[in-house]
């Protein structure tokens, strides 16, 4: 089996409000420290399950000073820098790596459906990212809408040092884990899965050293990740049979909502209230999140109680 540099489970955290809508800052160092009770093996922050498209520049600020300094380097921080401005991605990985940040995550430019950077023009953002010699994650995920062929990426990984991981929850990730791991080999250094493991286990037969889902039960899902690292597939098989049900649940009827009514439900945090035009979850998609996660008893339902 390859030794990756980077492997386990490595979360998003949620960014909590009030109900008035303002960030709640007590919660959100309440937050990390449930991640880190959680046993993840690091924490990602400002991505889309953080509901970074809902936040200002300036909360955006604020909540990297805030995580990073709260966190202080417990387990390793991904700072979210996403933007289809080539300078402001730079900007923001400056900051990320002067406050402390271990690596920064990143799409390919987009901006909404039609405005998508080409092959060459997203090479070059990466390139640009890479020379401020901090580690990088790319996220190959269905918003970004930009084809990304494993022969670009293996060019990626090959030829930009500092891209050491990839995160595909396309479409079919299992197959372009496998063939990105044939053909790029030793210039990748993490392969990883997403959309909150609902691939988890072919993601990981493909040959991912890692996962990056949402806060919601990272204490059950990161044995399952560590299990198949270690050789003892048929216990990974066990552990993911018995989480998948919560975790489907919350893939396809709650997205990243889930994290923050299991939070509130555990005490964590007071309020799952999300930024308009984010509705609310309905009660009886809420009940069933609870109901399936209830037999598991994860901590993050009962760590602040």
């Amino acid at each position: 089996m390859t030794a990756y540099g980077y492997s386990g489970i490595w979360p998003v955290a949620p960014t909590p409000f009030n109900e008035d809508g303002t960030i709640d800052v007590k919660g959100m160092r309440r937050v990390l420290d449930c991640m880190i009770d959680q046993g993840v093996d690091g924490i990602c922050i400002l991505a889309n399950f953080s509901e970074q498209f809902l936040i200002s520049d300036a909360e955006r600020d604020m909540l990297t000073r805030l995580s990073l300094e709260h966190v202080a380097g417990r387990v390793p921080v991904i700072v979210t820098v996403s933007h289809f401005a080539t300078e402001i991605v730079t900007a923001r990985s400056r900051q990320a790596k002067e406050l402390g940040a271990s690596i920064v995550m990143m799409m390919p430019p987009y901006h909404g459906a039609l405005l998508k950077g080409t092959a060459e023009q997203t090479f070059e953002q990466f390139v640009r990212v890479g020379d401020i010699g901090i580690p990088i994650m790319l996220q190959d995920a269905p918003l970004s809408g930009v084809d990304l062929p494993v022969p670009l990426l293996a060019r990626m990984a090959r030829e930009i040092d500092m891209l050491k991981l990839f995160k595909i929850e396309c479409p079919g990730a299992a197959a372009k884990l496998r063939a990105l791991i044939d053909e790029a080999g030793n210039a990748i250094e993490g392969p990883f899965d997403g959309e909150e493991a609902i691939t988890l286990m072919a993601d990981l037969d493909a040959g991912a050293s890692g996962t990056m889902t949402s806060a919601m039960i990272p204490d059950l899902i990161g044995p399952i990740v560590r299990d198949h690292l270690a050789g003892d597939r048929q216990a990974a098989l066990e552990g993911y049979s018995r989480v998948l049900p919560a975790i489907n649940h919350e893939n396809r009827q709650c997205g990243f909502r889930a994290a923050k009514e299991a939070m509130v439900e555990g005490g964590v945090i007071r309020s799952a209230f999300c930024r308009h035009p984010i509705p609310p979850l309905h009660p009886e998609t809420r009940a069933m999140l609870i109901e399936f996660l209830k037999p598991l008893d994860p901590l993050v339902l009962s760590w602040g109680r």
